[in-house]
């Protein structure tokens, strides 16, 4: 049985061998700065993606995106304008992604939702 903080971990190590395997190039993990965090960013043709991860193992309290609500958005996109300054990138196109990580007794099943604002 995993702790929160593992299970975290191996849902973002799964989100990144899925967006890797899917042509998505990843230029950060776990970018941290004043703002908040971002889990991961990715380059999806041209496109810089940021991926907020949410790992369940169950959805027995609801759907991990259901956990990403306005205030999390809100700190994701100060988050996200931060990156963007701080490494030039104010003229690309963005999105922003949540991808959901069911683990089960070793099964896993990701779920990517694309554009979720």
């Amino acid at each position: 049985m995993y702790n929160n903080q593992e299970l975290g971990k191996l849902g973002e190590d799964e989100a990144v061998k899925y967006l890797i395997k899917n042509g998505c190039k990843i230029l950060d993990r776990n970018y941290n700065c004043a703002q908040g965090e971002l889990d991961i960013v990715a380059l999806d043709k041209n496109e810089i993606v940021f991926v907020e991860v949410k790992t369940r193992r169950s959805a027995y309290y609801g759907e991990p995106a259901e956990a990403v609500n306005y205030y999390k958005l809100k700190h994701m996109l100060s988050s996200i304008k931060y990156y963007l300054y701080k490494r030039n990138l104010e003229d690309e196109f963005i999105r922003i992604d949540i991808i959901e990580v069911y683990i089960k007794q070793d099964r896993i099943k990701i779920n990517h939702i694309k554009n979720v604002i």
